[in-house]
Order: structure tokens, then C-alpha cells, then sequence
């Protein structure tokens, strides 16, 4: 008897890696460091808390059904947005509102493809997006990406074949960090419009990229949406992960086609994070581009004081928006290094394991480091600790 899917799929990585904390004490001097998953600790802001709060005590709408695609006064506030910040004209009929951002592939996923399709990721991935494949059966096929992180469109190429339906990316990219140049998201719009297949850019990260302007022209491209999927969450920028709010841009025919998909599994949105996602990008440019600023600067002090592990070993590879991406000098592999680290460091994060296919070995010499809730204190306790390791190298 074959298995369900979800019997054949991994567990969820950041749900495994707190397992490994049962039964670890940690010295009231030395508390745990928690690097673990890329999300806000802090709640929103106290003026958008009352927005919601208004919201639940004011409006009846907000404890009903909504329409599956979200409210429209949101879409056409993201799609404004969009306009303003990629410098092009999007309209309220491109977007949909989804339950988090990792419902918003989900859907571009169902519209794409059927059994046995193949969808190209770059490796590491975003687990996420490999665990939604392995549920649809969907093959992920794994594009190498170089030494600095960054995927190669003529190794894409290689890849395609009469079953691929999508090639996906992430930029700034989760786990590795890295802002994917301009160019080299043009290049494989460019390749996917040319082969006929679908390119995804999940952009959950775009509020904390380095880069001022457009991180990319996809959106000034003449009929970008027959290409072109844009996948975007509130949680990070607004600090409303708990709420579920995302989005993704498409056509008004994809958009029908995920209308059918959101209907079976969520029928709408939250309302309440809805109405929140909206009041914030009504009023919170500013408190958005101080939070950017704050990043920047948790960013600046991982670069600046990597020194103290580069002289043991250690390499920076990737680093931006939330994560840096390590590798380690230890013989170990870092499936078996992370949970050490718990007990030997009071430190929490991912091995590189959980971002590979099991074929390829370099995840085990890798580390994700979600850095965002690290001050720069706390960034310097961090290093402090690594440095202190003594694991045979």
C-alpha cells in the first residue's frame, strides 16, 4: 500500500530544531541564543496593535468571510506599493491576498502543476518550498548555486525538460542571504519566457534588501504576468507573523485559477490581519524604514566582527535581510553539529543539512543563521561563543 504524501515528506525543520532544546538547561549568565527561524519576536507597533484592535471591536466585517482573494481596498494598497517601489503600473486585478506567504506558492504551485512535474530550485532552498513540492508530487530539481551563493542561468538551462513547469527563486534569499542581482533575475525571466515556463520570485524578504529603488525591471516588463509570479509576505515587514497575511502578483487568469485553491483551503484571508497589512502600508513607511535601517545595521556588525571565526576557519558565504550563511571548520557534519550547539554553546540554529538534497554534501558543512532578533550585543555574544568551541577541528 503506497503511503500518504505527508508520510514521505520531512518534518518541519524549525519544529525539529527546537526538539533538540528538551531537556537542555541553560546558566541564568548564558541564555539561549536563538537563531533558529527567521520571524519577529517583538509584536507590532503599539499604534497598529490599536488599528487591529479598532478594527475587532468596530467593523463586523472583520469576523466574517471576505472575499477568497482578499479585500480589494488591500489589493489595490499592495498593488500601489508595488508600483511605487518597482517602478511600474500594477493593478489591484494582478493581486491576491493569501494566509502567509508560504500559501501564496502553495496556490502558484496548484496552478502550475500536476503529477510528476518538475519545479527547478536553487540550492540551498527554502524548505518550505521543497516539502510543498514533495506533497503535490512535484520533483524539485536541484540547481547548484556557486560559491557566492548565486544560481547560474546555462545550468538552469541544463535542467529544463518537456515535465519543468516553473524554475523558483528567493531574493534576498532564505537561507543564503544573498540580494540576486538585477541582472540575474532579468536572465531568468529572459530563459523563462523563452522556454514557456514560469518564473516564481518570493520576495518575503524585499522591505530589508540592501539596494535602494527596484531590486529588479520584472514588473516593467510589456506582459510580465504571463512569466512572471511575485511572492511577497506582510509578516516580516509588520511584524504580523502570527496574523498570516501574504500575496503574490499574477495575471487575473492565474489569479482565477488560485481563486479555486484558496477557496478549499482557507476560503479567505484573515480579516483582522487583513485590515492590519493595510493600516500599515497607509501609515508605516516611516517605522517600515527604520526597522530596514536596524537590519542594516544588525547586518554591518555580523560582517564587521567575523573576523574572530574567519581566523579559525570559518567562511562567511552568504549574508543579507535576515540570515548570514556560515560554513564550519569542524570535521563533524552540521547535522550533527547544530544540536551540539545547543548543549555546548547555548546556541540554536540550522545545519545546512535541512537546505540540500541528501546527494549533496555541502549542506554538511553549513550553518544557517536567522540573525534578525540579535542585537549587536547580542551579535558579539554570538561570536564569542563560536569562537570559544573546541570540537576537534
Amino acid at each position: 500500500m503506497s503511503l500518504p504524501r505527508t508520510a514521505t515528506t520531512f518534518a518541519p525543520p524549525v519544529m525539529e530544531a527546537r526538539r533538540w532544546l528538551d531537556g537542555v538547561t541553560h546558566p541564568e549568565g548564558r541564555p539561549l541564543i536563538n537563531v533558529s527561524q527567521a520571524a519577529p519576536v517583538e509584536p507590532p507597533p503599539q499604534a497598529l496593535r490599536q488599528a487591529m484592535a479598532d478594527a475587532a471591536l468596530t467593523r463586523d466585517d472583520a469576523h466574517l468571510y471576505g472575499p477568497v482573494l482578499g479585500m480589494p481596498a488591500l489589493r489595490d494598497a499592495l498593488a500601489a506599493q508595488i508600483s511605487s517601489h518597482y517602478e511600474a503600473q500594477v493593478a489591484g486585478d494582478h493581486v491576491a491576498i493569501t494566509s502567509g506567504c508560504n500559501q501564496a506558492f502553495a496556490a502558484a504551485i496548484a496552478t502550475l502543476c500536476a503529477e510528476g512535474d518538475e519545479v527547478i530550485l536553487p540550492t540551498p532552498w527554502y524548505f518550505n518550498h521543497k516539502m510543498w513540492l514533495d506533497m503535490s508530487g512535484v520533483a524539485s530539481v536541484a540547481l547548484r548555486t556557486r560559491d557566492d551563493l548565486l544560481p547560474d542561468v546555462d545550468d538552469a538551462r541544463a535542467l529544463i525538460t518537456p515535465r519543468t513547469r516553473a524554475i523558483a527563486l528567493v531574493t534576498p534569499n532564505n537561507p543564503g542571504g544573498v540580494e540576486y542581482p538585477a541582472d540575474l533575475v532579468r536572465a531568468f525571466y529572459d530563459l523563462a519566457q523563452e522556454t514557456g515556463i514560469a518564473l516564481l520570485v518570493d520576495e518575503t524578504y524585499r522591505d530589508f534588501d540592501s539596494r535602494t529603488g527596484a531590486p529588479h525591471p520584472l514588473f516593467q516588463r510589456d506582459g510580465w504576468q504571463d512569466t512572471f509570479i511575485h511572492l511577497y509576505s506582510f509578516s516580516k515587514a509588520y511584524r504580523l507573523t502570527g496574523h498570516r497575511v501574504g500575496a503574490l502578483a499574477a495575471s487575473p487568469a492565474r489569479l482565477a485559477e488560485v481563486e479555486k485553491f484558496l477557496d478549499t483551503v482557507a476560503i479567505c484571508p484573515g480579516q483582522i490581519g487583513q485590515y492590519a497589512a493595510l493600516w500599515g502600508l497607509e501609515n508605516l513607511s516611516q517605522w517600515v524604514a527604520g526597522e530596514r535601517d536596524e537590519i542594516l545595521a544588525r547586518r554591518a556588525a555580523i560582517a564587521d566582527g567575523f573576523d574572530v571565526l574567519k581566523a579559525q576557519g570559518w567562511r562567511l558565504l552568504g549574508l543579507g535581510a535576515y540570515f548570514a550563511y556560515l560554513e564550519h571548520p569542524f570535521a563533524m557534519s552540521s547535522a550533527e553539529l547544530a544540536p551540539r550547539l545547543v548543549r555546548d554553546a547555548g546556541i540554536l540554529c540550522l545545519p545546512g543539512t535541512m537546505f540540500c538534497p541528501d546527494d549533496d554534501t555541502t549542506g554538511a558543512r553549513q550553518l544557517r543563521i536567522a540573525f534578525a532578533n540579535l542585537d549587536v550585543p547580542g551579535i558579539a555574544a554570538f561570536y564569542s561563543r563560536l569562537a570559544a568551541l573546541d570540537l576537534l577541528r
